[in-house]
């Protein structure tokens, strides 16, 4: 049953994306030219998502449990530190260069745009470097 949900769950949010036109690289960079032909839609859909997560998201904080039973671990406040940051720099300078964030590009991969491609592959291995150089500084 918990795949199946996870299934109908990431059905859900792909149509949405798709929808919403989030899997197109040119909407996303039309929210990010503030000084060009701005499009708006893209923080309408945030605070649509926001408002459609928020009582769910209460639930689950008071209960500690999702719809199923299962239990929930949510993080924690960390701190801002400098990994924080430069993480958010790279995440933000690649989805301003790309067009593309997670989600959306395996939206786009699925329906075969080549650019998608591109995109996952270099996250796939941006990841993978980030994890050799994590584990050789922690170790």
């Amino acid at each position: 049953m918990r795949i199946l949900t996870a299934l109908l769950a990431g059905l859900v949010f792909g149509m949405g994306l798709v929808i919403s036109g989030m899997a197109n690289p040119a909407k996303v960079l039309g929210f990010l030219d503030l000084f060009g032909q701005w499009d708006p839609s893209l923080a309408l859909v945030m605070v649509g998502a926001i408002g459609a997560a928020f009582l769910p998201m209460q639930w689950v904080q008071r209960s500690g449990r999702t719809l199923g039973g299962e239990p929930v671990t949510l993080p924690g406040k960390g701190q801002i530190d400098k990994r924080l940051i430069a993480g958010s720099l790279l995440f933000g300078a690649g989805w301003g260069v790309a067009g593309f964030c997670p989600g959306p590009a395996l939206v786009a991969v699925g329906a075969g745009m080549p650019q998608a491609w591109l995109f996952a592959i270099a996250m796939l291995a941006g990841m993978l470097l980030f994890q050799a150089y994590d584990r050789r500084v922690t170790a």
